[in-house]
């Protein structure tokens, strides 16, 4: 099970690093980081769990955060409709976008980034993306709101990149053009 030791933090070189590709048919220790990765979130939102174990809440969690350098990263996030996705995305893809960007208001937290760190984050209001699953299955979904800027933020964790880099440094909370807020 992993804890909040296992999760690397800030300054280390893995968050820096692009992580590399994941073959298949997968490793059976593979095959338990992807069960490790969405153990994590599907505890650190169990109040009794998180409480037991010391756990910040999540709503993704992507390999490298753990030092492992392969692409892949679990989600655990409710939509717009209240429905729980839950799953882990290996190889993962942006096949497509929408012109209009998001923000949270709030601005985004990571488990790695151990203090709030103010400003937007401009995202794809809307992605089309693929991945594989664990089984080796390919699945396209069409994600918005909270999951499309979930999976953005953890796809820039595979290819080495924090949230924070996204933030404009001058003007933290500039107008983000062509944008529609998202209220968390």
């Amino acid at each position: 099970m992993i804890l909040m030791e296992d999760i690397v933090r800030e300054g280390h070189p893995a968050l820096r690093t692009r992580a590399e590709e994941v073959v298949f048919p997968l490793t059976e220790e593979d095959r338990k980081l992807a069960h490790d990765l969405l153990e994590y979130l599907v505890n650190s939102q169990d109040p009794e769990m998180a409480e037991k174990y010391s756990l910040r809440g999540g709503i993704g969690l992507a390999a490298n955060q753990v030092n492992k350098l392969k692409r892949m990263f679990a989600l655990h996030v409710e939509d717009a409709k209240g429905e729980q996705l839950s799953f882990v995305a290996i190889n993962p893809k942006i096949v497509s976008h929408s012109v209009e960007q998001t923000y949270i208001t709030s601005g985004e937290g990571c488990l790695s980034v151990d203090r709030a760190v103010p400003g937007y984050v401009p995202r794809h209001a809307r992605v089309t993306v693929k991945f594989m699953t664990v089984d080796g299955e390919e699945k396209k979904l069409r994600l918005s709101g909270l999951p499309a800027i979930a999976f953005q933020h953890e796809l820039d964790h595979l290819n080495g990149v924090m949230f924070y880099d996204r933030i404009n440094e001058k003007d933290p909370f500039s107008d983000i053009p062509n944008s529609s807020p998202f209220e968390r």
